[in-house]
């Protein structure tokens, strides 16, 4: 009885191994952490561009001076812009619309509403009540340009976050004009 006993205390007191059965049992996780910490600052780095580049875009269109009216290829173009600044694999889907406020009917008017390859559908005035909460209070013939874009995001790995979109919101009134005319739009 005696041999047993001090064999099970030198296996219990024996530590040969320890680091091998450390290794095998931290190392999934310390490479789950490692990914994860990947991917979640990936996915902020995206929301930080989409975000970016949406802002620019309303900027640059903003600054228009209206000598000649902006064509579907102007929007294509910033479309365009837009997939350059943030990412070639992410799918951009951008929808530029001007709106007037009128005092006489108490709404906001869509003047005009363009999405390239008709990714989102035109905002008309109907479609206008959806997303007025999120457009500032304007004034009686005030306009604004609205620019909307959507950025689908897939995570490089599965860490627990899952494919989406990243939309951005954006209203901004023109800079050096009145408002900002389409071709093929009345600019009254």
């Amino acid at each position: 009885m005696r041999w047993f006993t001090s064999s099970l205390r030198r296996f219990r007191e024996d530590q040969s191994g320890t680091l091998i059965a450390e290794a095998v049992i931290v190392l999934p996780m310390m490479l789950w952490a490692y990914l994860a910490m990947f991917v979640y600052w990936d996915a902020y780095r995206s929301i930080n561009s989409a975000q970016k580049a949406a802002y620019t875009i309303s900027d640059l269109i903003s600054r228009e001076m209206n000598t000649v009216p902006l064509t579907p290829a102007y929007i294509t173009g910033m479309r365009d812009l837009m997939q350059y600044l943030i990412d070639d694999t992410q799918a951009v889907s951008i929808r530029v619309s001007s709106v007037t406020y009128s005092k006489t009917r108490t709404q906001l008017e869509v003047d005009w509403s363009i999405s390239p390859d008709g990714a989102l559908s035109a905002l008309t005035t109907n479609t206008l009540a959806t997303v007025q909460s999120r457009i500032p209070a304007m004034s009686d013939g005030d306009h604004a340009i609205i620019v909307e874009t959507q950025v689908q995001y897939h995570p490089a790995f599965e860490v627990g976050l899952s494919d989406q979109v990243l939309e951005q919101f954006i209203v901004t009134r023109p800079r050096f004009t009145p408002k900002i005319c389409m071709t093929g739009f009345s600019c009254t």
